[in-house]
This record gives structure tokens, C-alpha cells and sequence, in this order.
């Protein structure tokens, strides 16, 4: 083909002054492009996605809306916005996006029915007591469900809250496990909250073997409210009190080479492991079985050790990493003055008497006068005795728990001594993050008192299960809780003491909807797994983010002196020395 000389191309070009598609004047006022519109519209938009049509949004009931809102705007030009339109081979109108559907399916639940019930029977015991040594003290000075989620149902119970458009993104919590897991320990058994919910074991009120230490009687000017403008300020009380483990009590120790039970803890140890369904942070237990014996456990400055705060919010405090800037509520430095609160509150409330106080049948096991220097606590030990046989046990099998009681009163009535457990709930700032909706206790806790303990119950579920599951074991016959709170919202070193109500531990229970069979039938359950294990050392650990237990079985050498184990501390917080 011959090439095109450039003279060719310049001759084919059209002899108009422009080039280009031909130009039409239908569209067209004064050279000027035009499209009727009404006046109405607004203009500097290339699209508006925004506005709804006359079948709505959806589709569902679009057109009155629509006549509502465009009856007074003219009108002229509105045929034209079929010239843009897409035409479409489908229909569209009944797509979504979204399910919007509402299902009927009802969840079935545990509250009622179902489950595994075990039945007992009981046996008696005697009374024996051991050795001095030294033990860990405690106190001192110191400074959910997935999905969308909506609590407003209920019988005649008020408005929850719901979750609006901030919280679709929230990113899921990623806390820290309680223990460092090593790559040698062999997990055995990974166990379910709702597992745990259905199982049952009824068992008896439990037995006292012996009673060691002695209790102070309780002032009772602490269940009267303040005087107006004045506050009771919590006291810093230097007292020794002992939180000695399971394998290191003497008097268990004797009590398990007497043969008297087969399985021993503590009750600081038991009502986490009977109220683990509750719990929301990583803890930890270390079970030790040495022949036919278990011995629940716990480790060194373990989280067992520690009260937590508003661990059941539905907006529990934030951590550092996750935009706290707060040094003094993160959770792990709100533990630590929740600790510190509750180790003085108790003390504060007793009348230091040597002459008017309740000895019981022995001296505190665990003081040795001679290497002491601060004066004992008032603290009683009850060493009880629960029968969890099942009717198809050739033998019986049965625990001790080692409880604790904290003062004594006297009854008004009867005049008879009656035992109590003193607890004490904190406030740190009804306004900040992870508060939980609580109201202020300083203008509503005399007026709306029910309002105040509800919101407790709800954001502490955990904690307040564990102080009355231990109030029952050691068959206390009040639970005193005092309220309180920061002298400033600002500082966690003054507080003050607003109020102390006291609660039959039984009748809290059942307002708490927690049933003990549950937890005696979760504790027979992981002793069974053990018994069916070969002699060792074990660790049971709630998952820091799932609501599962996990059974590893570890060296027997784990834990032991001089290897590093614990929590990571985060940082800002200091430990206490």
C-alpha cells in the first residue's frame, strides 16, 4: 500500500471551522447545553445518592413520604431524570442489602431444668492442728456476648442500654493470659461456660473439723449513715493477715496424712473455680494430685490474690494499649487499690479490744510471735468439710475448705455472737471510661440504695458470686458491704467510707440468681478429670478472651522457687513493694 503524503491527510479534513460529532440545536438555548429541572432541585451535585425515590428506600412504603415532601415544590423538568436513568433487565426494588428479618427462634436456657444432677450423702471427722511457719501475708500499705446485644427485656425491668453506630467497629478486647503458657505443657482438656452452666450437685451445709484464730466484735457506728458534710475517711491500718496457700497450710497438711478428705483448697481458690461461669478476666489455678489426694493451688501474687473492678461492664476499663490515658484506671492499678481498700476497710471496722474479743478453739496457725512485730489481724479459720459423693461411689469422696470470718456482733434480740464477712465495693469515678453506667453514690446511695447494689451486681457479677459463695462455705452469718469511694476522682491515694449495708449471704444469693449446686457440680467435674490422670502437677486457665477453661498438664517442677513466672505488668502501672 502506498504511504499517505501529508498534504492528502490535511485535504480529507472537513472545510467547517470545528470538527467533530455534528451539533444539534434541540438540546441546545443560545448555544448553551440545557436540561429542564424543576426550581426546587439543588444544584452543584454531578449525582445525589442521598435522596429516596417514590418507592423509598427499601421499597416499602416510599410513596406518601414522598408526596409529603415534594407537594409543594414544582414540578417542571421532573420527567427528565428518566434520561439518566439505567435501564435495568431486573427488578430491584425487592433487594436489601441488609436482612432485616426478624427470626422466632428462642434460645433455650439453663435456669430452669436439664443439666446432670448428682446427689450425696455425709460422714463425719475430727479435730487436729499443726505447725508454725512462714507463710505470704497480705495488705499493707499501697496506693459478654457475641453479636448485637440489647438487655431491654425483662419483667417490668427498666430500659438497658443499646448500642448504637459507635459501636459496630468496636475491636474485640485482647487481653493477657493470667500465666505465661510454655511450649512443654500438653493441653488435656478445653472445657465450655455453657458446659459448665448445666451441671448440678446438691450437697449438704458441710461440717466444721476446727476453728484457729480469734475476731474482734464489729462497731456497729458504721451502719449508720454519716452526718451531713461529714465523711469517714479509710484509715490506713497496718495489721498481718495471711492468704497462705493450699499445699503450704500445716493443718491441712495434717488433715490430708490423717486421711479426712480427699480433696483440700481454700476458699479463696473454691468460689473462683465454683463461679468461673461469672468470670471475664484470665486467672488460674494449679491442681497437684499425690495419690489419691488434689490439691487445688494457687501461685505466688497470683490474680486469685487480687479484687478486680467492674470486671462484668459492658464497657470494662481500658488497658494503655488500648487508649487509656489514665494511669490510675487501668484495671490492674484499680485491682490494686480495690486490694488495698478491702485489706483496710476490714480492720477499720472492728473494735480492737483484747479483752472483749471471740477466741476460737486455737491460735492463728500461721503467726510466730517471735519473728512478728505488727499486731494480727482479726481473722478466724473454719476448716469445713463438704461431702460431694455420688450415690454410685464405692467410696465417699470429700473436700476441706480452709474459710475465713472477719468479725463477730452481737445479735439485738437473741444476744447471740454472730459471724461476719466484711467486703467492701469501691467507686472510683461514676463519670470516667469503664465506670459502667454507676450512679453517684455520694447523692444516691441513701435514697436509691437498691439502684446503687443492682448496678453493682451487674458490673461485678464475678467479684460480689465470690465474696457471698465464701461467706457460705464459712456459713457467715452477715455479709457487711461498705461503699467506698475516692476522696477525689482524680487521686486513688484518700477514701472515704460512705456506708455499710449488711445481707443474709443465702438471701443474696438468690437475689445474685447464683446456685451453689452449679458450682459444687463444677468442682466435681474437674476433680474427676484429675482423679482420672496420672500423679503430677496440672494448671487450669480461664482464656483471657473466650469464655473456656483449658486443663494443661505441666512439669512438676513448675512454679517452683526461682523460676519467673506471673503477669505482665502493663505499663504505667508500678508494683507494689
Amino acid at each position: 500500500m502506498a504511504p499517505i503524503s501529508l498534504a492528502d491527510v490535511v485535504s480529507a479534513l472537513p472545510s467547517d471551522e470545528s470538527w467533530g460529532p455534528t451539533t444539534t440545536t434541540d438540546t441546545l438555548v443560545d448555544g448553551v447545553p440545557y436540561a429542564a429541572y424543576s426550581k426546587g432541585d439543588k444544584l452543584g451535585r454531578m449525582a445525589d445518592w442521598t435522596s429516596e425515590g417514590k418507592d423509598g428506600r427499601d421499597g416499602r412504603g416510599g410513596r406518601q413520604q414522598y408526596n409529603r415532601n415534594y407537594r409543594d415544590q414544582q414540578v417542571y423538568g421532573a420527567g427528565t431524570s428518566s434520561l439518566f436513568a439505567v435501564q435495568v433487565a431486573e427488578d430491584e426494588s425487592s433487594f436489601s442489602v441488609v436482612d432485616n428479618t426478624r427470626t422466632s427462634t428462642k434460645t433455650r436456657g439453663f435456669g430452669r431444668g436439664g443439666g446432670t444432677i448428682f446427689r450425696g450423702r455425709g460422714r463425719g471427722g475430727r479435730d487436729q492442728r499443726g505447725g508454725r511457719g512462714t507463710f505470704q501475708r497480705v495488705g499493707g500499705r499501697g496506693g459478654q456476648q457475641n453479636g448485637y446485644y440489647d438487655n431491654r427485656g425483662g419483667r417490668g425491668g427498666g430500659r438497658g442500654r443499646r448500642f448504637g453506630w459507635k459501636d459496630y467497629d468496636k475491636p474485640q478486647r485482647n487481653r493477657d493470659s493470667s500465666v505465661n503458657i510454655k511450649p512443654d505443657w500438653q493441653m488435656l482438656e478445653e472445657i465450655d461456660f455453657n458446659r459448665l452452666a448445666k451441671l448440678n450437685l446438691e450437697t449438704s451445709a458441710g461440717e466444721d473439723i476446727d476453728t484457729y484464730g480469734f475476731l474482734y466484735y464489729y462497731d456497729r457506728s458504721y451502719d449508720k449513715p454519716p452526718v451531713k458534710n461529714t465523711e469517714r475517711k479509710l484509715n490506713v491500718v497496718d495489721r498481718i493477715a495471711y492468704n497462705v496457700t493450699t499445699s503450704s497450710d500445716p493443718i491441712i497438711q495434717e488433715l490430708a496424712e490423717k486421711d479426712e478428705a480427699t480433696i483440700f483448697a481454700t476458699d479463696n481458690i473454691l468460689s473462683m473455680l465454683m463461679c468461673a461461669p461469672r468470670s471475664v478476666y484470665s486467672w488460674d489455678i494449679v491442681i497437684t494430685r499425690h495419690g489419691n489426694k488434689i490439691y487445688l493451688d494457687k501461685r505466688d501474687s497470683s490474680s486469685l490474690d487480687m479484687v478486680s473492678v467492674n470486671e462484668n461492664a459492658a464497657d470494662s476499663p481500658l488497658e494503655a494499649s488500648e487508649g487509656n490515658k489514665e494511669t490510675i484506671n487501668f484495671p490492674t492499678a484499680l485491682a490494686l487499690e480495690a486490694t488495698f481498700i478491702n485489706h483496710n476497710f476490714a480492720n477499720q471496722t472492728v473494735i480492737e479490744s483484747e479483752t472483749s474479743k471471740y477466741e476460737m478453739s486455737h491460735e492463728n496457725p500461721f503467726y510466730n510471735p517471735s519473728e512478728e512485730t505488727e499486731p494480727l489481724a482479726s481473722k478466724a479459720y473454719k476448716y469445713r468439710r463438704f461431702d460431694l459423693s455420688l450415690e454410685k461411689d464405692e467410696d465417699p469422696l470429700h473436700l476441706i475448705v480452709r474459710t475465713e470470718l472477719d468479725a463477730v456482733v452481737k445479735n439485738n434480740i437473741s444476744g447471740e455472737d454472730q459471724f461476719l464477712t466484711l467486703k467492701a465495693l469501691n467507686e472510683f469515678d461514676h463519670k470516667a471510661q469503664g465506670s459502667g453506667g454507676a450512679l453517684d453514690w455520694r447523692t444516691k446511695l441513701t435514697s436509691q440504695r437498691g439502684a446503687v447494689v443492682a448496678t453493682e451486681m451487674k458490673n461485678n457479677s464475678c467479684k460480689l458470686a465470690r465474696w457471698t459463695v465464701q461467706s457460705i462455705l464459712a456459713k457467715a452469718d452477715v455479709m457487711k458491704l461498705g461503699f467506698v469511694s475516692r476522696a477525689t476522682p482524680k487521686s486513688n491515694e484518700r477514701h472515704v467510707i460512705l456506708g455499710v449495708v449488711g445481707y443474709d449471704p443465702r438471701k443474696f444469693a438468690e437475689q445474685m440468681n447464683l446456685n451453689l449446686a452449679n458450682g459444687w457440680g463444677i468442682v466435681r467435674t474437674i476433680v474427676d478429670m484429675c482423679l482420672k490422670m496420672a500423679e503430677g502437677k496440672y494448671v487450669l486457665v480461664k482464656d483471657p478472651n473466650k469464655p473456656l477453661l483449658r486443663l494443661y498438664q505441666v512439669p512438676a517442677d513448675t512454679f517452683e522457687e526461682g523460676e519467673e513466672e506471673g503477669e505482665v505488668i502493663p505499663e504505667g502501672v508500678e508494683e507494689d513493694e
